[in-house]
This record gives structure tokens, C-alpha cells and sequence, in this order.
């Protein structure tokens, strides 16, 4: 017996992937604490109070979406992890849904305060987000782009669009690792994700267990953020934008509206939540 409510049928029935979006408040919200797992709160005690509250926003987010498709309140469902398909660890693999049961799948990334999350039916799927201020792309650059993605970022004109070029490598990639459920342990400068082309792209990449052809795309994130999305290449369905805050906390969404802010990053500030998170 599967949960199944109207919004999980469109989103089999379309073969979509819903993309959600969102922005951690400055304070931790009681209401979102409510509907944290006992692991998940023991998650917000160890980190620094920054990280906690954009931690626990993100999980909160996290379980309010999926109860629109499950049909069940969000703190009685249960997230769990599928085994990493290299290592078998039960720790480290995608995410998943352990109850109720469901063939919905998700994947979370944070970056900031900002969070990304996509949703699809009985299909795997990886997402990233990054906001462009928590990676060394001079010293990570030449670590995992191969040699055409290195050159393709070398020939921009401006390190604005270096920096563009980077980041569009840097995504797909994660995004890619994440769907497959290996994470960061795979080898990143062996998958090419074709940067100088908009979109979408084929990319290949081959795991014990899944797909071994990805469908990768650039999601728009707002002001100063870079985001991918990647789907199984069967999947021909269309990718939904979705807003948390105005569909579910109706609020309006303004995604540059800390921009401007001085960023402090906290240790483990940013967060895949997919294969091998911290």
C-alpha cells in the first residue's frame, strides 16, 4: 500500500520533476523544530546557530513539501538513506522515504541560506545549488573540470564569467553524483558536463546500481546562485518551478533579499542532502 495523494498522481502521471525553492529565516522557528526527527534535532544541537537554524528551516521545508504528496502529516514521516551503491554503507547513499511508503523521490542541496529541493515519481533524481561564495574555483578548478571544461572556463573574457563557467560545471557535476547516489566520494573531473552548451545536456556516468545516462540542466536560483538539476535521460516530462513560500507558508519570495548581506560561513554551512552528507 502507497501513499498517493492528488499532487504525487499529476506528478507520476506528467513524469515531471518538481523543483522547490527556498530561504532559511535569521531565527529558528519553533514551528519547524516541531516537525524534526529526534536525529534531525540532535543535527541542530551539534551545529553553530547559524548553521542550525538554516538546517532546521531546510528540514522543515523538506518534510511540509513531501506531505503534500504523501498524504500524511509532516513530522510522522520517516527519511532514511538507501546503501551507497560502491560501499554498501546504509549511511551514506540517496535519500529516501521510509515511511509511508511511496515511490516518490527527492534531493535536497543547501548552500547559505539558501536551499534547493526536486521531486519526482519512481525515477531517480540529484539537484545542487551553490551561491557562488563557498568554493575555491582557482583551487578546485583544476581538480575536478576535465581538460575541455578547464579550457572552456579559461577562454571567458571576464572573471564574472569565469566564475559563471566554473559554477556551471561545478552543478551539473554535483548534480549528476547526487542522482547516482555516490556523492562526493566519486571522481569529478572524470564526468564531462559540457559547459559551453546552455542546455539540456546528455551526460553519462555509470554506477553499480541506476541509470548510466543523465538528462543535466541549469536551474534558474535567483541573484548569485547556481543551480542544476539532473534526471533520468528516460525522463521527458516537464520541470515545474515551484515556491515554498508562496504556496505553502504564503509568503512572498524574495531571493535577493539578503544578497547584500556580510556572509559568515559556519562550519558545515553547506549541505548536500543526497549521497554522502555530512
Amino acid at each position: 500500500m502507497t501513499a498517493e495523494t492528488a499532487e504525487f498522481e499529476r506528478l507520476r502521471t506528467q513524469d515531471a520533476v518538481h523543483i522547490w525553492r527556498g530561504r532559511a529565516p535569521d531565527v529558528l522557528l519553533p514551528e519547524d523544530a516541531a516537525l524534526l526527527s529526534a536525529a534531525e534535532l540532535e543535527v541542530v544541537r551539534r551545529r553553530s546557530q547559524q548553521a542550525a537554524i538554516r538546517y532546521a528551516a531546510a528540514h522543515a521545508a523538506l518534510r511540509r513539501i513531501l506531505a503534500r504528496y504523501l498524504g500524511e502529516p509532516p513530522e510522522q514521516i520517516r527519511l532514511g538513506r538507501q546503501p551507497c551503491p560502491r560501499c554498501k554503507h546504509p549511511e551514506h547513499g540517496r535519500p529516501r522515504i521510509d515511511w509511508p511508503p511511496s515511490g516518490l523521490d527527492f534531493n535536497l542541496s543547501r548552500s547559505g541560506g539558501h536551499w534547493l529541493l526536486a521531486v519526482v515519481a519512481d525515477r531517480q533524481v540529484g539537484a545542487d545549488v551553490e551561491d557562488g561564495r563557498t568554493v575555491d574555483v582557482q583551487g578546485s578548478s583544476t581538480i575536478v573540470l576535465t581538460d575541455d571544461e578547464l579550457a572552456h572556463m579559461r577562454a571567458q573574457p571576464t572573471e564574472e564569467l569565469r566564475l559563471e563557467a566554473f559554477f556551471r560545471c561545478w552543478t551539473r557535476k554535483e548534480a549528476v553524483v547526487k542522482a547516482s547516489g555516490v556523492g562526493i566520494v566519486a571522481d569529478l573531473s572524470a564526468i564531462e558536463v559540457r559547459p559551453a552548451d546552455d542546455g539540456p545536456v546528455r551526460v553519462s556516468h555509470v554506477e553499480p546500481n541506476g541509470p548510466d545516462t543523465w538528462t543535466v540542466q541549469n536551474m534558474p536560483a535567483g541573484p548569485g546562485l547556481f543551480a542544476a538539476l539532473a534526471r533520468e535521460a528516460g525522463s521527458t516530462g516537464p520541470v515545474l518551478l515551484r515556491d515554498y513560500q508562496r504556496e505553502i507558508q504564503q509568503q512572498p519570495y524574495d531571493s535577493d533579499k539578503h544578497d547584500n548581506d556580510p556572509y559568515d560561513p559556519a562550519p558545515h554551512d553547506t549541505e548536500k542532502e543526497g549521497a554522502h552528507a555530512v
